[in-house]
């Protein structure tokens, strides 16, 4: 199964800056072994030391949040898009 995962600005440093990379996965958490497998280092910035995603990245697979779904065991279907979005915290 072929899936695109959208890279933010912010982490496509790791993707020699692709935004955008293609994966063969079954879940979330597949997609996410595939891309550290392709550019080492990336899942540390999107998962914590436990595997889970990070509270301040949020990761959706067709404009659903995983959170709401079955997090990294959220199953994917051929050309499902995932996009990795890093909160973005300001103000005065």
């Amino acid at each position: 199964m072929s899936n695109l995962i959208r890279i933010p600005t912010p982490l496509r440093n790791l993707t020699k800056n692709e935004a955008e990379v293609s994966v063969e996965a079954k879940t979330v958490g597949d997609a996410l072994e595939a891309l550290e497998k392709k550019h080492g280092g990336i899942r540390a910035r999107i998962c914590d030391e436990k595997g889970n995603v990070r509270r301040f990245v949020n990761v959706y697979v067709n404009d659903e949040d995983i959170r709401f779904l079955q997090a990294l065991g959220t199953p994917l279907k051929d050309g499902d898009q995932i996009s990795i979005v890093p909160a973005i915290a300001g103000g005065c």
